[in-house]
């Protein structure tokens, strides 16, 4: 599989089963990240990857109750990081950018092995922190969640979500996101 064709097939399913967690899968997705660049080599981003039956049900508990979808996860990558990893550059953090190359790295490894790696905002953070030994002054950035996509829609997925599970949502026209030269100028395509 090239790029294109992870980047194509790559899908934010929330119907999953199980998929067997190894040591090998996880250094092969951690590598992905590893090689992603980042602002004067920083590389900011640090994961934990959570695959341990126990410490995943303790996890689930940081989750927002419309995600209780994530209960299936054979594994869950917690990204997190902090500003002084990275670049200060007058106003500008690079920390999130950086780690969200490298996170995106990752999703695509993990697509390329045929699983499904569905980040996800719907988590409370102080959780997320206390569960997985998180200092107190880093950032969980978002939380991957990780499993094989299932053939069967999960029941405990809202109708928007299952509508999507069978479709790729819609995605904006080049036209209202692609501009040429200035702001004002908007690609014809």
């Amino acid at each position: 599989m090239d790029v294109k064709e992870a980047i194509e097939k790559r899908r934010a399913y929330r119907s999953l089963d199980p998929v067997e967690i190894t040591e090998d899968l996880i250094v092969s997705l951690a590598e992905s990240a590893q090689l992603a660049p980042s602002c004067k080599n920083s590389q900011s981003w640090r994961f934990i990857f959570v695959f341990d039956r126990e410490q995943l049900q303790k996890l689930f508990t940081s989750i927002a109750p419309g995600n209780k979808w994530v209960e299936k996860a054979s594994m869950i990558l917690v990204v997190f990081s902090k500003v002084q990893y990275d670049c200060i550059i007058k106003e500008r953090l690079y920390y999130l950018f950086d780690s969200g190359i490298a996170t995106a790295f990752i999703i695509l490894r993990a697509t390329e092995l045929g699983l499904i790696a569905h980040p996800i905002a719907g988590f409370e953070e102080t959780i997320v922190k206390k569960v997985c030994g998180i200092p107190i002054e880093m950032r969980v950035i978002t939380l991957v969640i990780i499993g094989k996509k299932s053939s069967e829609l999960n029941p405990d997925l809202t109708d928007l979500m299952k509508m999507t599970e069978n479709s790729r949502p819609g995605r904006l026209p080049l036209k209202q996101f692609v501009y040429y030269n200035c702001f004002n100028q908007l690609s014809p395509s």
